[in-house]
């Protein structure tokens, strides 16, 4: 091999840009626009003005408890099965739409079902359950 040959193959090899350098560089400018674009959008001065309306205030859920001889109890009143819809429109004004359910956990599927039927015959169909947390299990 010639030195003409490698002096030929050297100048290949440099004929290559090499990228990581700048990919580095247009990814720290990439962050530290984004920093900079949050603080700036977080931290506007506005004078806002008054208003006279209501303060908002989001209703509570509404709370039916289940216990395990099967009653019913809606916020603090024990209900008859029967008239959980009547309870449930009485405590409507004060609450919004949605039911949080509480079961006790000896209860069978069944009873929960039922449960389930009688909120969806008041008209409710956003209900949730309730559980314990982890640190309450003991």
């Amino acid at each position: 091999m010639g030195i003409a040959e490698k002096l030929e193959d050297d100048m290949e090899d440099l004929s290559e840009i090499n990228l990581t350098p700048f990919i580095d560089v247009i990814l720290v400018l990439l962050i530290i626009f984004m920093v900079a674009a949050q603080t700036s959008a977080v931290s506007q001065d506005v004078n806002l003005p008054s208003s006279k309306a209501d303060t908002l205030i989001k209703p509570k859920p509404i709370t039916v408890t289940v216990k395990a001889n099967g009653s019913f109890v809606v916020g603090n009143h024990i209900v008859a099965p029967s008239g959980l819809r009547e309870a449930l429109l009485a405590v409507h004004a004060m609450h919004d739409d949605r039911i949080l359910l509480l079961g006790d956990q000896t209860l069978t599927y069944q009873s929960l079902m039922d449960a389930f039927d009688a909120l969806r015959a008041a008209g409710y169909s956003q209900v949730g359950l309730v559980g314990r947390g982890a640190q309450q299990t003991k």
